[in-house]
C-alpha cells in the first residue's frame, strides 16, 4: 500500500467512525485507528491484525502486558503506551462522571466504572467508595492490593478513613482475577465484619461488589447485606 493509499484508507476509517460510531468498525479497524496516533507514517492495518492474532481478542490486546505488546513487530514504545493509555482513559472518565453524583441514581454508572477499571487486573485490589449524607459519591480509594483476608481488610482502618472523609455510607469493591465473581466464605466473613463495624459507627453499607470477567456479584442485590444488618440488630439486642 502506497503512502497515498493508506492515508486515504485512514481517512475513510475516520469518516466511518464519525458517521456510525465505534460499533461500525471491526475490531482490527479500531486498533488500526488507535495505532495511527502513535505510528502516523505507516500502514497500521498489518500491525493491528497481528496484535489480534497474537492476543486473540480486542480485549486481549488492550489487557496485554506492556512488554508483550512490544514483542509484536511494528509496535514500539509509543504504540504500546497508546494502547495502555486507551484502556485507562475511559476508567478516569467514568470515575469523574460518578464523583459528586447521587449514587442511587447512578448505580449503573458506578458499575461500569468498576468493571472498566478492575476487570483486567492481574492481582486483587480492595476499594472503598465513600458517600456523604446526600448519598453523593465523595471519593473512591484503593485500600489494599493483594489477596484479601481478615487481618488486611481491618474494619477499624476503614472506619477511620470513612470518618476522615466525613462519610455516611460505604460501598466495598474488590476483584477476582480468576474471573469467577462468586464470593468465597472469606469474602462473606469480611463483608459481615465490615457491615457490623459500620453499624457500630452509625454508618451504612450499601453494597460489596465483586468484579469478575464480564460478571459481578452484588451482596446487596443477593440480599446478603440486608441479612448481615438484621443479624447485627439481633446480636445488639441480645
Amino acid at each position: 500500500m502506497t503512502h497515498e493509499d493508506y492515508i486515504g484508507h485512514r481517512q475513510r476509517l475516520r469518516e466511518k467512525f464519525l458517521s456510525g460510531g465505534v460499533d461500525s468498525l471491526n475490531d482490527y479497524e479500531i486498533i488500526e485507528l488507535l495505532l495511527t496516533f502513535a505510528i502516523p507514517r505507516r500502514d497500521t492495518k498489518p500491525i493491528a491484525k497481528e496484535l489480534l492474532r497474537r492476543f486473540k481478542t480486542f480485549q486481549g490486546v488492550l489487557e496485554a502486558p506492556y512488554d508483550e505488546l512490544m514483542e509484536v513487530k511494528g509496535v514500539g514504545e509509543q504504540a504500546a503506551f497508546m494502547i495502555k493509555f486507551f484502556l485507562e482513559a475511559p476508567a478516569y472518565y467514568l470515575r469523574s462522571k460518578i464523583t459528586k453524583k447521587e449514587y442511587l441514581n447512578s448505580a449503573q454508572d458506578v458499575l461500569r466504572y468498576l468493571e472498566v477499571s478492575m476487570r483486567s487486573l492481574k492481582h486483587e485490589i480492595f476499594k472503598v467508595i465513600f458517600l456523604n449524607a446526600k448519598n453523593e459519591i465523595i471519593d473512591t480509594e484503593t485500600l489494599h492490593e493483594g489477596t484479601l483476608n481478615q487481618s488486611i481488610v481491618y474494619p477499624r482502618k476503614i472506619m477511620e478513613k470513612a470518618l476522615k472523609h466525613n462519610a455516611s455510607s460505604l460501598i466495598f469493591v474488590h476483584n477476582h482475577p480468576s474471573g469467577n465473581a462468586r464470593p468465597s466464605s472469606q469474602d462473606r466473613e469480611i463483608t459481615q465484619s465490615l457491615v457490623f463495624a459500620a453499624r457500630m459507627m452509625d454508618m451504612d453499607v450499601y453494597d460489596h461488589i465483586i468484579i469478575g470477567h464480564n460478571d459481578y456479584y452484588s451482596f446487596a442485590e443477593k440480599g446478603d447485606i440486608k441479612q448481615f444488618k438484621e443479624k447485627y440488630l439481633v446480636l445488639k439486642r441480645g
